[in-house]
């Protein structure tokens, strides 16, 4: 890794040393299978919530830091074509192979493209992900990809999703509310005040419902944190 006055040459682009360490920290949960915050099925506010977007029949929609969610295949089961961006190559390939999907795979600049079925899946940076290679789609599914950066990140991940997606585009969001203090993330807590501060001056914003969280990870008890709210909101892109 090439260290340039406080970057880091990542993937031919340069970064800050924290986005390397980022990108590092999730590439070793992936090798070691550490992957305590993949799903075993499809979450739950999803089934219940995607309706409010109202999306019409056949949208293709976007997953930023999909992993291997199921989330996805039922987004699919619901005629919707699915994008996905993710860190690590492994976690796509086995999206493919635990489906039993054959895909093709070829490489698109600093990412690598796979696609499959209904499924189009680019390996990479996020950040390296244009306006083209979401054509077409209307709306995002964002359960995991906000709560899994820290704070410093956020800002360069939302100005950058809504560089890139249309105007009118829908977001439904998944977050997380706990006392911080108490532990670090991720996943990470994000408070409304937050949310709208990141999307306010782009995007409608609706809170949709809150509720206590069903399930935390281990850590988050050891740590005595014992009230975490999941709360999930409907944006959509206005400018």
């Amino acid at each position: 890794m090439l260290r340039l006055r406080g970057f880091v040459r990542i993937g031919g682009r340069e970064g800050t040393v924290a986005q390397a360490m980022q990108r590092e920290f999730w590439l070793a949960r992936w090798g070691e299978q550490q992957i305590g915050f993949h799903q075993m099925d499809v979450n739950p506010w999803l089934r219940r919530c995607w309706h409010e977007l109202a999306l019409p029949p056949g949208s293709p929609v976007f997953v930023p830091l999909c992993g291997k969610s199921l989330d996805m295949v039922w987004l699919a089961e619901q005629g919707h074509p699915v994008v996905g961006v993710e860190l690590a190559e492994e976690a796509v390939r086995a999206f493919f192979h635990e489906r039993g999907r054959h895909c093709r795979a070829e490489r698109e600049r600093h990412l690598q493209r796979y696609a499959g079925g209904d499924f189009t899946l680019y390996c990479g940076d996020f950040m390296d992900l244009t306006t083209p290679h979401l054509q077409g789609v209307k709306a995002v599914y964002d359960r995991a990809a906000l709560i899994a950066l820290p704070p410093r990140m956020r800002g360069h991940y939302v100005d950058h999703l809504l560089r890139i997606i249309r105007e009118r585009s829908r977001i439904l969001l998944l977050t997380l509310e706990y006392d911080q203090s108490l532990v670090a993330g991720p996943p990470h807590c994000v408070e409304e005040s937050e949310v709208r501060a990141l999307y306010g001056p782009r995007c409608r914003i609706e809170r949709l419902y809150s509720e206590p969280a069903g399930m935390l990870p281990p850590k988050f008890a050891e740590a005595g944190v014992e009230d975490a709210i999941e709360v999930v909101y409907r944006l959509t892109k206005e400018s």
